[in-house]
């Protein structure tokens, strides 16, 4: 808009300078007429018989002889009968003189002369005009056009540079606006050089995320204390329950007090996934995570009489991440796949050289409707079952979400589910070993595929 308006006012200023010449040249011109014909008015005198009698001098003859044709006189009564004229004699063709209005421009003047009123006008005829004036007015309009076309163009790249100087600190508050998250609650938009007429809503905008972080500060910190308070009883109440005679109520009790211990956990890793600020060059081998969740993991699926078998790509795969925190989401997902999958059937975890892990089972799937469900916070398709609180898989879409990664869940067709998590690949490692930045990568703790677990059943 401000183009167009600069545009406009570039067409229009020249249009009225032109329009405010030609009205002063036209001003000056009937000034002029004027003051002939005042001059030629001191020339009109009464005679003794009360007739008019005009006497021009012989220094203005020249200048309004039809020879020269520049300049016209009419003299005229108050009834316009023509009495003296520069074109027609007077007399009886006076009758047949034409009105001087046929000419281009002139003026005139009225004077009461011996009582009688005479009307004097004086005209100029514009083709025979001043050579100069005309110059003015037939080129004036074309100078000025081509004038006006590199002021426009400077006006518009100094407008150019005055927007995007004004606009430079706008930008970097949006780019750090970008990074705000739940996980970033501490950023602020930036007010060195922000226009005055943005500062109020740049104010407003901090004042606002200073309260959304303390509102998250209070709910993050209630989460953990409530976990680390909760700890200490059920230490106590599983020491206690040691105590009973009865074995089968003891063995109850004491699972029960490990899902409920699970839980707490669980809302441990939360508070602090929620407080989680991850460093953009933090990388992590996939392949070596996943190694230290299939050992980590191996003793719970022997006890259940299942598999659990590490496969895929040898060589090292470095992402953007943070190791611990993918090592929490990989045991989530290869926990929740052996508890769900049947005796005497193996669990794999595939790593890809694409920065993909895979989570295999044999359980019974997962339904169509159920999908986005399965990630939420406290949702388990059986509210009857005791032995989890549904935050396994929230924890999961959780770590993806602040490693900018996606999470997918498909079913296979032998039976049983798949869980997909894509992270972003970071340098390759080359054959020596070294990565790109010289320094040695991290090897993986199992080399080959390989599964660790109870006896596979015979075939």
């Amino acid at each position: 808009m401000h183009i167009v308006a600069v545009a406009v006012v570039a067409i229009f200023l020249p249009l009225v300078l032109f329009w405010l010449l030609n009205s002063e040249v036209d001003q000056l011109h009937r000034k002029a007429m004027r003051a002939q014909a005042e001059v030629l008015a001191e020339r009109i005198v009464a005679a003794p018989d009360g007739l008019l009698t005009f006497n021009l001098p012989d220094s203005l003859r020249g200048l309004y002889s039809e020879a020269y044709g520049r300049y016209l006189y009419d003299i005229r009564d108050a009834d316009g009968r023509l009495l003296f004229s520069s074109r027609r004699k007077t007399g009886a063709a006076a009758a047949q003189a034409p009105p001087l209005s046929e000419t281009i421009s002139g003026a005139g003047v009225t004077r009461i002369i011996d009582g009688k009123i005479v009307r004097i006008r004086v005209a100029e005829d514009l083709a025979h005009r001043d050579v100069i004036i005309d110059d003015i007015i037939s080129n004036f309009f074309r100078r000025v056009g081509w004038i006006t076309i590199p002021i426009l163009l400077i006006l518009l790249a100094i407008d150019i540079i005055i927007f995007r100087r004004a606009l430079a600190p706008l930008w970097k508050a949006s780019e750090e606006a970008s990074n705000i998250g739940p996980a970033r609650t501490d950023i602020r938009l930036p007010t060195r050089q922000i226009p005055r007429e943005i500062m109020p809503l740049v104010t407003a905008v901090n004042q606002a995320l200073d309260r959304l972080e303390g509102g998250f500060r209070v709910q993050r910190q209630f989460t953990a204390d409530a976990a680390h308070q909760l700890r200490t009883p059920l230490a106590i109440l599983r020491t206690r329950i040691e105590t009973l005679h009865d074995t089968a109520a003891r063995q109850a009790l004491h699972d029960d007090i490990e899902g409920m211990s699970r839980i707490v956990a669980q809302l441990l890793e939360i508070a602090e996934l929620d407080t989680l600020v991850l460093d953009p060059g933090e990388t992590a081998d996939l392949r070596a995570v996943c190694a230290e969740v299939v050992a980590a993991i191996a003793p719970l699926a022997i006890a259940q009489h299942k598999d659990i078998a590490l496969k895929g790509t040898d060589e090292p795969v470095l992402i953007h991440g943070n190791s611990e925190m993918l090592q929490r989401a990989i045991f989530n997902l290869a926990e929740n796949a052996i508890k769900f999958t049947a005796k005497d059937t193996s669990v794999d975890i595939e790593v890809s050289d694409d920065g993909s892990v895979r989570v295999r089972d044999c359980g019974p799937g997962i339904a169509e409707a159920e999908r986005d469900l399965i990630f939420q916070r406290f949702w388990r398709a059986d509210r009857q079952r005791s032995d989890g609180a549904g935050l396994g898989l929230s924890i999961v879409r959780g770590v993806a979400d602040d490693h900018a990664a996606t999470v997918a869940v498909e079913n296979l067709p032998g039976g049983g589910a798949e869980f997909t998590l894509r992270f972003r690949l970071a340098e390759k490692v080359n054959v020596a070993g070294k990565n790109s930045r010289g320094t040695d990568a991290a090897p993986s703790p199992l080399a080959g595929e390989g599964g660790i677990g109870g006896p596979r059943p015979p075939s």
